[in-house]
C-alpha cells in the first residue's frame, strides 16, 4: 500500500448557515393590460427573429431585462451561503386556486385565466389581452423565462428528419399517422440551481506496473501487476446553472410508460440569456405549471451535484490507470440558490397503444434555443426481430467459413 503521490490536501472550510433569503423577482410587475408604450395596443408577442417582444400594430420592439443581471444571479458562487430563493421558487400553497379572475381595466369585464396552461386571456368584450405577471403561490409564474429562438418550421424539419432516419424500424401505424405539423411549442418548468459546496473523497486507486501473458491450458490469458494507493481528494466545487425539472409529470420517468427521459437529452439551455418573466413571451405557445417544491427537488439536485463532483475530479486521477474506487464521499453544501424558469421546447408526442392494451407515450423533442433533437418512435417488433435474426445467421455463417479455412 502506498501514499497518494499526487494529492494536494486542502484545509476543510467551515460550513456556515444562514436563514433563507428571498429575491423578490416580480417586484414592479403588474397584472392586467400590458400595453405597447408607443401605441397602447395589447397585441404583443415574441419576434423569433430578434428575440424581442413586438407590438402587433405599430411593430415597435422591446425586451424584458436580462434576469441574470436583474437578480444578480451571476454573483460569485463561492460566496454563496445558506439558501437563496427567487420568490417564484417558493413552496406552492395547495389551497391556491389555479383559476383566477381579473377585471379588465379597458372595459370593466371580468376575465378568467386558467393558470394550469397559460397566464394570459383575451377579454370577451373588448378583445384586449390581459396578462398575469405577479406571482401567486401556485407555481404558475416563474422568476424568469428563456424565450423561443427556433421557428416552428425549423423544428418541424428537424423532427421530420429524425423520424425519417428511423422509418425502417418504425411501426407501420406510426408511419401512417405521423404528422409533424402537430408539433407544439411548450415552455417547460425548471429550477435553475447554483451550489457552493466542499467535497472530500477517499478510496483506493491502482497504477499498473507490468502487463504479461500466461498460458492456462490451451489458452493465453492477460495478467497485470499493479500498485495500490490510498487516494484522497478535497476541494471546493461550484456548480453553476444546474437545471432540474419541476413538473411532476416530467419527473415521472417510468420508461415502461413514457419517454420523458428524452427531454433531458436535449440540454443544456443557455439560461444566462433568460429575461425577467413577462406573460407576453408565452403568446402563441403553451406552458406547464411548476407543481414540485424544493423538498422534492433538492435530492435530485444533490445527486446531480455529486455526479458533477466525480466528473470534475477525474482529471486529477490519470496516474491511476487501473481506476479508483471511492469508499467514502462527503459533499457539504455551504450555500445554494434556486430560481424557477420556463425553458422552451418544441415537442411532438405520440400515444402508442400496444397489442396487450397498454399504452406508451413517445416524444420527439427539440431544444428551441440550440436545435438539439432527440426522440423515441414505436418500433415494428417483427421487422426488428427479422433483421436481428438475419444478422445472427450471417455472423454464424461467417464464423463457420473462417473455422473451415482455419483463419
Amino acid at each position: 500500500m502506498h501514499n497518494d503521490p499526487t494529492a494536494a490536501p486542502i484545509e476543510q472550510p467551515e460550513n456556515t448557515g444562514d436563514t433563507p433569503r428571498v429575491i423578490k423577482t416580480d417586484e414592479g410587475a403588474k397584472d392586467g393590460l400590458a400595453k405597447c408604450a408607443r401605441c397602447g395596443a395589447t397585441e404583443i408577442s415574441l419576434n423569433l427573429a430578434t428575440g424581442n417582444l413586438r407590438c402587433g400594430f405599430c411593430r415597435a420592439e422591446f425586451s424584458a431585462q436580462n434576469a441574470i443581471e436583474a437578480f444578480n444571479l451571476d454573483a460569485d458562487i463561492g460566496k454563496l451561503v445558506g439558501l437563496v430563493l427567487g420568490s417564484g421558487s417558493s413552496d406552492i400553497v395547495p389551497s391556491t386556486s389555479e383559476v383566477l379572475t381579473f377585471k379588465c381595466s379597458a372595459c370593466g369585464a371580468e376575465v378568467v385565466i386558467d393558470t394550469t396552461s397559460s397566464t394570459q386571456a383575451r377579454c370577451h368584450w373588448c378583445r384586449n389581452t390581459l396578462s398575469m405577471n405577479q406571482q401567486v403561490p401556485n407555481g404558475a409564474v416563474p422568476d424568469m423565462i428563456l424565450p423561443f429562438k427556433m421557428t416552428k418550421e425549423a423544428a418541424v424539419e428537424r423532427i421530420t428528419q429524425f423520424v425519417k432516419k428511423r422509418q425502417f424500424f418504425a411501426h407501420p401505424k406510426f408511419r401512417a399517422e405521423f404528422n409533424a405539423d402537430n408539433v407544439m411549442g411548450v415552455y417547460l418548468p425548471y429550477m435553475v440551481v447554483d451550489i457552493n459546496a466542499h467535497a472530500r473523497l477517499s478510496g483506493q486507486g491502482e497504477h499498473e506496473t507490468r502487463s504479461y501473458t500466461v498460458k492456462v491450458g490451451d489458452d493465453d490469458q492477460q495478467r497485470y501487476d499493479a500498485d495500490v494507493y490510498d487516494v484522497a481528494r478535497e476541494f471546493d466545487i461550484h456548480v453553476n446553472d444546474l437545471t432540474v425539472e419541476s413538473s411532476s409529470e416530467r419527473l415521472d420517468q417510468n420508461t415502461s410508460q413514457n419517454s420523458n427521459n428524452i427531454i433531458n437529452t436535449i440540454m443544456p439551455f443557455d439560461v444566462e440569456n433568460s429575461v425577467r418573466y413577462d406573460a407576453n413571451y408565452l403568446k402563441g405557445f403553451t406552458s406547464e405549471r411548476r407543481d414540485s417544491n424544493l423538498e422534492q427537488l433538492s435530492p435530485i439536485a444533490r445527486v446531480q451535484a455529486e455526479d458533477v463532483t466525480r466528473h470534475r475530479v477525474n482529471e486529477t486521477l490519470t496516474f491511476y490507470d487501473r481506476g479508483v474506487r471511492w469508499t467514502q464521499e462527503d459533499i457539504v453544501v455551504r450555500g445554494e440558490r434556486w430560481v424557477s424558469a420556463y425553458l422552451p421546447v418544441w415537442l411532438y408526442s405520440y400515444q402508442e397503444v400496444k397489442s396487450n392494451g397498454k399504452t406508451f407515450l413517445h416524444y420527439v423533442a427539440v431544444n428551441a434555443r440550440t436545435g438539439e433533437t432527440m426522440g423515441s418512435v414505436p418500433l415494428h417488433q417483427s421487422r426488428l426481430l427479422l433483421v436481428a435474426g438475419a444478422v445472427q445467421v450471417v455472423g454464424t455463417v461467417i464464423g463457420i467459413v473462417l473455422t473451415v479455412l482455419g483463419i
